[in-house]
């Protein structure tokens, strides 16, 4: 995990228009994994699709609520279950009556470096929203575009009508995406990378950070960014076999100490890639070069 150049901070609470058809509020749960914090967008105007409705915390709720006065909410959509994100579906679908979509349901243990704020147990979708479905209302849709890599259940989803991306944390506007096994997968992630660079995006709106307005040129650089960070492993293991945090230690210098262990995250994820691949073997959480 590595920040990124650039992002200005904006209002709590506030809803912020970006465009004709995008809002967004800022949740309040700004931290070193979410930055200033979860990002909730309102599409449409009218009848809308809330995406991310984020934490289930009442003020970020009434915030939400607050932004579509004399409007109706119609869909909550969620681009994936970690506590940031889909938790605040439930009490703004008691609210409203609206339907939830998006993700498939995931649920699994986990003890990584977010095992407070990791897979959302409540989350319960009245509809999953496939590869290339989509949800509509008066002029706009939201169509779903499957990137596992973060998760397995990861899911943009595409504004055709402003070309627009919304990338949860796919692609962040502040920082690379932590790629966590064992749902994490980075040759998952990279397809995924590699999916979106075939597309014609004009703007990625991410649940974390600024948006992203070069998407092609910027996710070239989150993949070179991989291939180097591959590079780093492979170069460390030609010096002998090593473990995870000693790997970290040496390749993320200058960056914020809470965040070793998410790195530690993404390294391993690199690694069991690198195993799949034949590169790299494993003995006793210490790893090798498979010719070594």
């Amino acid at each position: 995990m590595d920040d990124l150049p650039g992002s200005a901070a904006f209002p709590t609470g506030d809803a912020m228009r970006l465009t004709p058809l995008v809002r967004r509020v800022l949740a309040p749960n700004p931290g070193p994994f979410t930055y200033s914090g979860t990002q909730t967008y309102i599409v449409g105007a009218g009848s809308v699709a809330v995406i991310d409705p984020g934490p289930d915390d009442p003020a970020h709720i009434e915030a939400i609520m607050a932004a579509v006065p004399g409007e109706t909410i119609a869909y909550i959509v969620c681009t994936h279950t970690h506590r940031d994100h889909s938790p605040g579906a439930a009490p703004l679908k008691a609210l409203t009556g609206a339907e939830i979509v998006g993700c498939a349901p995931l649920v699994l243990d986990d003890s990584g470096p977010r095992a407070d704020a990791s897979f959302d147990r409540s989350y319960a979708p009245d509809r999953v929203l496939g590869d290339g479905e989509a949800v509509s209302g008066p002029g706009w849709t939201l169509k779903g575009l499957a990137t596992p890599g973060h998760t397995s259940n990861h899911l943009c989803l595409a504004l055709p009508e402003e070309k627009a991306l919304f990338t949860g944390d796919h692609v962040m506007g502040w920082s690379t995406t932590v790629v966590s096994p064992p749902d994490g997968d980075m040759a998952a992630y990279m397809a995924s990378l590699d999916l979106l660079m075939g597309r014609d995006d004009a703007v990625y709106y991410p649940a974390h950070g600024d948006p992203v307005t070069k998407p092609q040129r910027f996710v070239r650089g989150l993949m070179g960014h991989r291939k180097q960070r591959e590079g780093q492993i492979l170069r460390l293991l030609q010096k002998g076999g090593g473990m995870v945090p000693e790997m970290v230690e040496q390749m993320y210098k200058g960056l914020d100490p809470r965040l070793f262990p998410a790195a530690g995250r993404s390294v391993l994820a690199h690694l069991i890639d690198l195993r799949d691949r034949g590169v790299v073997h494993e003995d006793a959480d210490r790893w090798a070069l498979a010719d070594a």
